[in-house]
This record gives structure tokens, sequence and C-alpha cells, in this order.
């Protein structure tokens, strides 16, 4: 009798440290992403993709600012088809940032410094200087 009470002592401790584990597991899965690039891509569940500095994550209404998206346009004379990155607020109520309700971001990724698009929203804002 006396050795299963040391059995039982050190089952009931693993069972605390696996129980301790998975409560800071549980916990650091609610916390809102982290992003160590200058700029985010966000998916919306309508299809349209933005790219901008993303803050307030984890709230009902992330803020986006320096805000991008793709426009698609076509060369008059070849047809050809191109995309365009260009910088919201030059729309005719000049936003300075843009709220997304949570419930409808798909997706959210980094925006690799080396990637095209990095290289584009570079490209833009060294012509609105």
């Amino acid at each position: 009798m006396r050795k299963s009470v040391p059995v039982i002592i050190v089952c009931l401790a693993v069972a605390v440290v696996v129980l301790a584990i998975e409560v800071v597991r549980f916990r650091g899965a609610n916390d809102p992403p982290r992003f160590t690039t200058t700029f985010q891509a966000v998916l919306l569940d309508n299809g349209q993709v933005y790219y901008g500095k993303l803050s307030r994550l984890g709230t009902s209404f992330p803020e986006m600012t320096d805000v991008y998206y793709v426009v698609r346009t076509q060369d008059a004379q070849t047809k050809q088809q191109k995309n365009v990155l260009v910088k919201r607020g030059k729309e005719p109520h000049a936003p300075t940032e843009t709220f997304f309700e949570a419930r409808h971001i798909i997706m959210i990724e980094p925006v690799g410094p080396a990637s095209e698009v990095a290289r584009d929203i570079a490209q833009v804002e060294s012509q609105n200087r």
C-alpha cells in the first residue's frame, strides 16, 4: 500500500503539469497574430485583397493604414490586361485609414520585404514624395 501512494502522487503531479501546459497553450491560441513585416495582406470574404499596415488585431474592427489594392486595367491599343497597385486615399472621400469588420476577414498574411507587392509599394511611395 505504501508503494502505491508515491505512484499516485507522481501521477497527480504529471497531470497537473500537463494541465498547466494545456492552459498556457489555450491562452496563447486566442492571442492575435503578431507580424514582423511592415505590410500585411488581408483577404476579405468578397475576394478583395488589401495591403497595408494592420493594427488593432483581436478587435471587432481591425484597422489598416497605408492601404493599397490591385486594380486591373486594359491597354486601349494592345488590349492586354495589367494589374496596377493603387494607394487608397485617392477616392472622393479621401480615406486616411480603413477599418475591416473582423468577421469578413478570411486570411491575413505578411507581405515579404522582397516580394513583388513590397517592391510595388516602395515604388508608389517613392513617386508620392
